[in-house]
């Protein structure tokens, strides 16, 4: 179940406007993923990593990597509040 969790966060992350640059706290990170998630739905942010992957391979490659180090340790975490909830 986390690992669903977590491929869809790293989805919603990829597709949303926050960038390695901007290194974005842990609250931005939950909003952006949030924020992705209700605007794209599941589906949508997973098309939207495909058709990058398929355009931008290279650059999709390192966004995503940049995506996986950013979701370490937020996810699990949002994943255990929710479960409490």
């Amino acid at each position: 179940m986390i690992s669903i969790v977590k491929d869809l966060a790293a989805e919603a992350l990829f597709v949303s406007s926050l960038q390695p640059s901007e290194c974005p706290t842990r609250r931005a990170v939950e909003q952006a993923v949030t924020a992705m998630i209700l605007l794209h739905g599941s589906e949508g942010c997973a098309a939207e990593v495909a058709t990058e992957f398929g355009d931008h391979p290279e650059s999709a490659v390192r966004r995503m990597n940049w995506v996986h180090d950013e979701l370490t340790g937020v996810v699990p975490a949002t994943a255990v509040a929710s479960a409490r909830t």
